[in-house]
């Protein structure tokens, strides 16, 4: 698949997996080095270049690009972080075929405010820069940068920052697939443009290598989309209920409306008494119900054809938001839980993970996720190491939204615009997934195809957006993806 994100390890494997099959080590670094001469010549007229190349394949690529642009007659100034006597296998070769002089890595190969070719360490980097090799990374900032698989000092498994130091690059050429890291923070913002190459590994590979983690976009999951059929009706569709707050109420309006865009075929807010003339001036659409207390929560989820609740926005942090979470799951409901309803459970994490299951789907940003769960690590892991916990589909917000399965596959969302930061884009995002749950997607599909639609609404809108804005910016989404 073309979303399929490849860690480290697995382009590794890729690569040794096409050797093995009969493409030559050699002939993949030169098309790897050929591809970046490619990318660069499409943007910048002959130029003086500094290559910095590092002591490993990441470097080879680097000398294949060096001979390549000299050749077209480009100035060129090489420079190895070692001995060029220490490479080894087809970085070796590669170096052999460059007949220019080769300088010491150091920061004077930056005078002039040469094009740098950052060839230093591909994805695979283990530990933080330090040295000449540090030196001169720092030394590359405000110079226009070319980097060869992802920027030295980022990681491709991760996006993480080894150490502290790496190019914000204007171009990242790399291969085959893309790596987690090339879509995570803050790799993502370090990488800039980033250019996939096909160097002639064959996709035959991926079949050993079985991918289990994508960026998320409509060739995940589109095939399973509940677009409604001729014989659709209301009830087809799904019943969807919202829990509204009494005090917070248009987080509660605002999810029931990226419920209805999204095609649930009834919404119903459940909501104190006192607040029943607010909702019910709203949206003629929803169907709002008064509901005096925990009792009559439960005893609304009694209806069978009510299939998918949503908890938490503008609910209120406090025993009854966790009466009815609880009587939710009991019920044996889909569920969506966000914001006061993760919130509820901070002084008893496992009182709520111990009752999920994976029709449920829960939507933290960071500060609701370190209430429940560990928040070591990098955002990947942790995303996935609370999804097995819980067994539950967990959607970690941000910029790069990562959404995880109990079973170890993993998405990252990276459609989102900048204009989502503001009030109750989130609690609309909940809305859309608990729409989908109600029309028969699981869990996975439905926060993944949820998280996108969410990003591409607010690119339709662009700036100025508003969280009431993404409800009404659904249509012509789905009206793009519905015409492929």
């Amino acid at each position: 698949m073309a979303g399929d994100l490849l860690t480290v390890a697995e382009m590794q494997r890729a690569d040794s997996l096409a050797i093995a099959g009969g493409v030559p080590g050699p002939v993949l670094m030169e098309n790897a080095g050929a591809a970046v001469v490619r990318e660069i010549r499409a943007r910048w007229a002959p130029r003086p270049v500094a290559v910095l190349c590092g002591p490993g394949n990441n470097g080879g690529d680097g000398f294949v690009v060096a001979r390549l642009l000299a050749e077209e007659g480009w100035p060129v100034r090489l420079g190895l972080l070692g001995e060029r006597a220490a490479l080894k296998g087809d970085a070796a070769q590669a170096a052999q075929r460059w007949t220019g002089p080769v300088e010491p890595l150091g920061p004077g190969l930056l005078d002039g405010g040469p094009l740098v070719v950052d060839a230093l360490f591909g994805a695979g980097l283990a530990r933080p820069l330090d040295g000449v090799a540090r030196a001169v990374v720092e030394a590359m900032a405000g110079l226009t940068v070319v980097a060869v698989d992802v920027p030295s000092g980022v990681h491709g498994d991760t996006g993480e920052v080894l150490g502290g130091s790496a190019p914000a690059a204007a171009l990242t050429v790399t291969f085959f697939r893309r790596k987690p890291g090339h879509w995570l923070l803050p790799g993502r913002t370090l990488c800039g443009e980033t250019v996939v190459a096909d160097i002639g590994l064959p996709e035959s590979v991926l079949d050993a290598i079985a991918p289990r983690c994508w960026e998320n976009g409509p060739a995940l999951w589109g095939a399973r989309y509940p677009w409604p059929r001729l014989d659709s009706h209301k009830y087809a569709r799904g019943h969807a209920v919202v829990m509204g707050g009494g005090r917070m109420t248009g987080a509660g309006r605002l999810a029931a409306r990226g419920a209805l865009r999204a095609g649930a075929g009834l919404v119903t807010v459940a909501c104190p008494p006192e607040a029943f003339a607010l909702y019910a001036a709203g949206s003629p659409s929803l169907i709002v119900e008064p509901v005096a207390d925990d009792a009559a929560f439960a005893a609304l989820l009694a209806d069978t054809r009510k299939n998918a609740v949503l908890l938490g926005p503008g609910a209120g942090v406090g025993v009854h938001t966790r009466a009815r979470v609880l009587a939710a799951l009991d019920a044996g409901k889909a569920c969506v839980l966000d914001a006061d309803a993760l919130t509820s459970f901070a002084a008893a994490p496992g009182d709520l993970l111990d009752r999920l299951t994976g029709r449920c789907v829960l939507t933290p940003h960071e500060g609701e996720f370190a209430r429940l769960f560990d928040p070591a690590g990098d955002k990947l892991t942790r995303a996935r190491a609370a999804a097995a916990r819980c067994g539950a589909v967990v959607l970690l917000k941000g910029a790069d939204t990562v959404i995880a399965a109990p079973d170890g596959r993993a998405a990252i969302n990276a459609n989102a615009p900048p204009d989502l930061a503001t009030a109750g884009a989130g609690d609309v995002l909940a809305g859309m997934i608990l729409g989908l749950l109600a029309q028969g997607m699981d869990g996975f599909d439905a926060a993944c195809a949820g998280a996108w639609l969410h990003g591409a609404a607010a690119a339709q809108v662009g700036p100025g957006l508003i969280a009431e804005d993404l409800p009404d910016a659904l249509p012509a989404v789905l009206r793009r993806l519905r015409a492929g």
